[in-house]
C-alpha cells in the first residue's frame, strides 16, 4: 500500500488561529463568560468538546455547552470565515506529495462544512484522497479518534508509512495516541518548537512553504524513498 500523509488544516495550511480565537471569545462573552483571548488562543487546535471544559465548569457545560458551540459555529461562518487565507505554497506542497506517490488525507477538528470551504481556499480539494472532521468522531483532538478515522479511510496503512503534519501539541498528542510515529510540526500556528517536540514532533518547519523548500531533507522524503525501494524490489526466484 502506498505511503500517506495526514494533515491538520487550521493553522497548518490556512491562517485561521486568531480568527477562531476571536470567534470563541465573542461566543463565550455572549453567554456571560469573559475569557482572555490569549488563553483561548492557546487552546485552538482542540474541538469545542475539548476546549470548553478548560474554561467552564461541568454544570455550565451541561446547561450552555451545546448552545455556545452552535453560536460560535454560526458566528465564525458569518463574521470570520471570509477572512481566512491559505498559507503560501500549500497547493505546490500537495502537488509534490502526489507526484512522489504519497496519498493525502485531512484530519481536522473543524466542522465538516468548514473543512470543505478550507479545501477550496487552499486550492487542494482535487488533491485530497480522504478527510475526517469533528463530525465524524465522538472526541476531537487531542484524542486519537480523528487520526484513527483518517487511517481507516486510507485503507489502514502501516503506521510507519504515514506522516502527520500539524501545528499544535494537540495534533502531536493525538497522533502519538494513534500510534503514529512520523509527526511533523509547523510553527505557523503560533506554538513554540520546543512545545511541539516535547509531545512527539520529530521535525519542525516554519510553514508549508518551508516544508516544501526542505522537502528532500524532511521525513516526507523518507516515505518517498521507502515507496521507491518497494517498487524496485524484485521477487526472490523460486528454487
Amino acid at each position: 500500500m502506498p505511503p500517506a500523509s495526514i494533515f491538520d488544516i487550521d493553522r497548518t495550511l490556512i491562517d485561521s488561529v486568531d480568527l477562531h480565537a476571536m470567534a470563541w471569545r465573542e461566543a463565550l462573552q455572549h453567554y456571560g463568560h469573559d475569557i482572555p483571548l490569549a488563553d483561548i488562543r492557546h487552546q485552538i487546535g482542540k474541538g469545542g468538546d475539548q476546549l470548553l471544559p478548560v474554561f467552564l465548569p461541568d454544570n455550565v457545560l451541561r446547561r450552555q455547552g451545546k448552545e455556545i458551540e452552535e453560536y460560535r459555529s454560526q458566528l465564525f461562518k458569518e463574521k470570520y470565515l471570509s477572512k481566512v487565507r491559505a498559507f503560501p505554497q500549500v497547493r505546490q506542497l500537495f502537488q509534490r506529495l502526489r507526484a512522489d506517490g504519497l496519498r493525502i488525507a485531512l484530519a481536522s477538528s473543524a466542522k465538516g462544512d468548514e473543512l470543505a470551504t478550507y479545501e477550496r481556499i487552499a486550492q487542494i480539494d482535487d488533491l485530497v484522497e480522504a478527510e475526517t472532521s469533528s463530525e465524524d468522531v465522538d472526541r476531537s483532538k487531542p484524542h486519537p479518534d480523528i487520526f484513527q478515522a483518517a487511517l481507516s479511510r486510507l485503507g489502514s496503512p502501516r503506521v510507519d508509512e504515514v506522516a502527520v503534519v500539524g501545528d499544535s501539541p494537540y495534533d502531536a498528542e493525538a497522533a502519538v495516541r494513534a500510534q503514529l510515529q512520523i509527526i511533523i510540526g509547523v510553527l505557523c500556528g503560533g506554538f513554540p518548537e520546543e512545545e511541539l517536540r516535547a509531545v512527539g514532533c520529530i521535525a519542525v518547519f516554519r510553514d508549508p512553504a518551508h516544508l516544501l523548500r526542505s522537502y528532500d531533507q524532511s521525513p516526507l522524503a523518507q516515505l518517498r524513498t521507502g515507496l521507491h525501494q518497494q517498487e524496485t524490489v524484485q521477487p526472490t526466484p523460486k528454487r
